[in-house]
């Protein structure tokens, strides 16, 4: 039995051979980076250079990067963390229904702590309307969280412009950029984003660690969600893994030196997959969408029954976050489908181990299972 062809990248993607040596070779470096003696300070060493690396990859400084179990835990600490400790100016938050599950169900929680949440509805093509963001701001606003790239459909936010109108109103700006950094430019110089949320394993790094920016200037501070022994600035306690920051750090600096690369590939891998059907019905605006996430629907086809056609490759009915719901969709219901529609649809996502033979292969055994 040979594994499926891999076509779900946005829900995980596979550690890159020379991360999975840079760990191999930390593993033996067993200090605890908080220990004074020599091999603490040598874990601690690793821990520090990998921060560097993260920090470079958006053009920040190390001491605004905090260590994370990942993207779930960065986004918990960035609203709770972020809406505890500003309560006092206001207890609004604004963020969109396509959001990730853990953005949304975090809303839920500070709901029920007595702040106010706006759901913003996408357009059809899965945009956030300017106009309609600004207007959702009011006075006690303190917060807004908008994911960069949406995990579903891949659709691009412009968070540069939706941040500049936070800044200009003093409101802080979250986003969830999990399925972005490491795939596109990302410089915090140049979008005055307040907070970040990302993780290693969609970077071709190792699951379990991620990050989280928290601005300097101006200063941004949050409310710990773990208390212990005050670890990372005293924002996220705990011992810190030393081999899997240090996976995180390569992949870094690996994505730095060749994400310029990969884009194009991937972009020519979309063209000739989306070429390949043009009777599918495509969820999300192509124009603005990262070309490593493609959703589509066949009309005629329920996507779970070609999933079960096709044990030879491997893709997506939905957010693997959510692979154990059987909910439709909340993205594609939020841009307007039904949830008959939403059975319909399907998600491929390419990387940088997919070939043209790969998609071909791909393309004409989807071509045979359709109806």
């Amino acid at each position: 039995m040979h594994p499926p062809l891999y076509l779900d990248y946005a829900a995980t993607t596979p550690p890159d051979p020379r991360v999975i040596q840079k760990m191999l070779e930390n593993l033996s470096i067993y200090g605890n980076a908080s220990s004074s003696h020599f091999l603490g300070k040598q874990a601690k060493l690793e821990i520090e250079n990998a921060r560097m690396q993260v920090a470079d990859l958006i053009k920040a400084i190390p001491e605004e990067i905090i260590w994370t179990s990942g993207a779930t835990e960065s986004n918990n600490l960035a609203l709770k963390g972020a809406a505890l400790l500003y309560q006092s100016k206001g207890k609004h938050i604004v963020t969109m229904k396509t959001e990730h599950a853990s953005v949304l169900a975090t809303c839920f929680q500070l709901e029920k702590q007595g702040f106010s949440v706006t759901y913003l509805a996408p357009t059809a093509d899965g945009l956030l309307d300017f106009e309609q963001f600004k207007n959702a701001l009011r006075p006690d606003t303190i917060l807004v969280s908008i994911m960069h790239v949406n995990n579903e459909t891949g659709v691009i936010q412009d968070i540069k412009k939706l941040a500049e109108e936070t800044a200009n109103r003093g409101i802080l700006f979250h986003t969830d950029a999990t399925q972005s950094i490491g795939k596109l430019p990302f410089n915090i110089e140049d979008i005055p984003v307040d907070l970040i949320s990302f993780s290693a394993h969609k970077m071709y790094g190792p699951k379990g660690i991620g990050a989280l920016y928290i601005r300097r200037k101006p200063r941004v501070r949050l409310f710990a969600e773990i208390h212990g022994g005050g670890q990372e600035q005293g924002m996220r306690s705990g011992t810190l893994p030393t081999h899997q920051i240090v996976g995180m750090g390569e992949a870094c600096a690996i994505a730095k030196n060749e994400m310029t690369l990969l884009y194009p590939k991937l972009f020519l891998l979309r063209e000739k997959f989306l070429q390949a059907f043009p009777q599918a019905k495509i969820h999300g605006d192509v124009k603005n969408a990262f070309p490593g996430i493609v959703n589509i629907s066949f009309p005629d086809n329920i996507a779970t029954s070609l999933m079960n056609k096709l044990p030879e490759l491997a893709f997506s009915v939905g957010s693997a976050c959510l692979s154990k719901s059987d909910e439709p969709s909340h993205v594609l219901h939020a841009m307007g489908l039904s949830s008959e529609d939403c059975l319909h649809a399907m998600r491929f996502s390419f990387g940088s181990l997919t070939t043209v033979d790969d998609l071909q292969f791909a393309i004409t055994l989807l071509q045979k299972a359709l109806i």
